[in-house]
């Protein structure tokens, strides 16, 4: 099924929830307000639609290939990316100095989940690609940024996060890959890294790779680690490209789901070391290596978004199009079967979902500009704190609800979904890696526990608590019966969220596998919530603009009222579980399984 961009839907929520026009009051975004994403959103929906949705089903069905250390993508991929750098999409949030186009991230964010909706396999490699410049424009030296930045925002290179290795899985500490300099500014790098995406391909000119590694007497564990530029072929001062590196591919892994995109097996050093370059200060590659790890966790939150909504509109067409049984009003002939009420819940579960992590991700990329623009240090600071809170929930929550979202898809489609050919099944696979990778959902959740909630005395999540709480003192002044349901179910669940993390930072040092014990059911509460306030400031601007646009408006109360009654409803019990039920969570032994 063809994929269709959402671009109404989106530019309603730049507006009415990121608020475009305010990020384009900032300095150096006076030219990206709403008339500009607007424009923006329509090039990227029509790249989207036309060049990379066609290939999504290709991909899964002649999957990319290793051959003797080299990797061949699906037909069709190599020259799409050519497009897509040359169009300059890899650019879009770059700056301008490196060949970027500097446009804020909740303009690039839309065109992210555009590009992951179209074509999942293939965006991996553009979305790491923007993990590596980031990383690079924070902690490399200039020298560094001139030699491979301006070819990487160009498209013409591609970056890669190296970090896993075979022993070490998620326990970066135990990452035993090793750095020995050289005297002259460069190291020889020795190890092998798993799991790494684009880590060979034939769709660019030179890959770019960030390598963790350890120095000579470098301290154990994650204080010791330090994080270097290894070029699949080496770079001259003047740019040119000179030797292949010593980086070789000895395998990609056979995978799920997201087939065309190559997972690779890669060997550092079996033919003298290989040419890496320090990035930043030795013993501090992991704090440079979260800036692109934080990129890439916002950027798979997106994905969970972007699949979900291509689940949906999947599902919907197919519903509309399947003639099954007779309405339960009694009519005489069988109906297509979105008229049933078991399907119509499924399908507004998948659009409440989507629609409410859409809002709440663009939310957090809003905070994200101003947090890094703004010339008021207050603003920044307090978006600062925002952003940093919600990552963790855009990243698990988005991508647990995608799995959800994605199995109903196949649900809507009945037995047709089992079958490949319909498309339910790639997008329910395709989902099913991003809730592992970028770090698991269990990791998200303890961030959000440890250093989210914990960590600063819960005062994020009560600057949150009180901010929904103006939402919900804007809806005591509305009269309808959506408004009110909205109401009661967004109070009930800030209460619960409040009582959660007064639990957390109660119990944290004196029952702390309790507290964990409720991590991943703290995390789902808090995406459902931040989710559910989205709508609920959704629904307040849609009962004023009914007039506009009818079909739209009431669409998004219908929405939004669902979201409260179906998925809101659940955060009491939800936060009941997690204070009441650590202790039913650590009862067996491990030797009782």
């Amino acid at each position: 099924m063809a994929y269709i961009a959402p671009v109404k839907e989106m530019l309603f929520v730049l507006q009415e929830i990121a608020n475009i026009e305010e990020i384009s009051q900032i300095s150096g975004f006076e030219d990206y307000g709403y008339d500009t994403a607007s424009a923006v959103l329509e090039e990227s929906a029509k790249f989207c639609e036309d060049i990379l949705a066609p290939l999504n089903w290709e991909g899964d069905k002649n999957p990319s290939f290793w051959k003797d250390g080299q990797v061949v993508t699906t037909p069709g991929f190599s020259e799409a990316f050519k497009q897509f750098g040359d169009a300059g999409w890899q650019g879009v949030t770059h700056p301008q100095e490196f060949g970027g186009q500097g446009f804020p991230k909740i303009i690039a964010t839309a065109c992210a989940e555009m590009l992951h909706a179209a074509n999942m396999s293939f965006a991996l490699c553009p979305m790491l690609t923007d993990g590596a410049i980031e990383a690079l424009l924070t902690a490399a030296s200039p020298e560094l940024k001139q030699r491979f930045i301006p070819k990487m925002v160009a498209g013409q290179w591609t970056g890669t996060m190296n970090l896993t290795e075979p022993q070490a899985g998620s326990d970066l500490a135990a990452v035993r890959t090793r750095a020995e300099p050289q005297g002259d500014g460069s190291y020889k790098i020795f190890g092998t890294k798993i799991f790494i995406t684009y880590g060979e391909h034939d769709m660019a000119e030179n890959i770019i790779h960030l390598v963790l590694a350890r120095c000579p007497g470098a301290p154990e564990g994650v204080k010791g680690i330090s994080l270097f530029v290894v070029p699949k072929f080496l770079v001259s001062d003047d740019g040119v490209l000179g030797d292949r590196n010593d980086v070789d591919c000895v395998s990609i892994e056979h995978k799920l789901g997201i087939k065309a995109s190559p997972t690779a097996v890669l060997q550092f050093g079996d033919h003298g070391g290989a040419v890496g370059y320090l990035v930043g200060e030795e013993n501090r590659g992991l704090e440079y290596m979260f800036i692109m790890m934080n990129a890439a966790r916002f950027a798979v939150g997106m994905q969970g978004i972007a699949i979900a909504d291509r689940a949906y509109q999947q599902a919907v067409s197919y519903a509309k199009d399947r003639v099954q049984s007779k309405d339960l009003n009694g009519s005489a002939e069988s109906v297509p079967i979105i008229q049933h009420p078991d399907v119509k819940r499924m399908l507004m579960t998948m659009r409440a979902y989507t629609e409410g992590a859409r809002a709440m991700a663009y939310l957090a990329a809003a905070c994200s500009d101003q947090a890094h623009h703004s010339e008021d240090l207050a603003v920044r600071q307090k978006n600062s704190l925002i952003y940093e809170f919600m990552v963790p929930v855009v990243k698990g929550f988005s991508t647990e609800m995608s799995v959800d979202v994605a199995s109903l898809g196949v649900q809507v489609h009945g037995g047709m979904g089992y079958i490949e050919e319909t498309g339910a099944a790639q997008h329910f696979r395709d989902s099913r890696i991003l809730p592992i990778y970028e770090g698991t959902t269990a990791i998200q959740a303890n961030d959000l526990v440890g250093r989210k909630t914990y960590r600063d005395s819960g005062q994020t999540a009560k600057l949150i608590a009180s901010m929904i709480l103006e939402t919900e003192k804007q809806l005591e002044c509305e009269n309808s019966i959506e408004s009110k349901a909205v109401l009661k179910r967004l109070t009930e669940a800030r209460v619960a969220f409040e009582r959660v993390v007064d639990f957390i930072l109660a119990n944290f040092k004196s029952d702390t596998k309790n507290v964990f014990a409720g991590a991943a059911n703290y995390l789902r509460l808090t995406g459902i919530l931040l989710s559910g306030w989205q709508m609920a400031k959704s629904l307040l601007v849609a009962e004023k603009r009914m007039k506009d646009d009818p079909n739209f408006y009431s669409a998004k109360i219908a929405t939004a009222y669902f979201h409260a009654e179906h998925l809101m409803s659940q955060i009491p019990g939800l936060a009941s579980s997690i204070v009441e039920g650590g202790s039913a969570v650590n009862r067996l032994m491990p030797e009782q399984f």
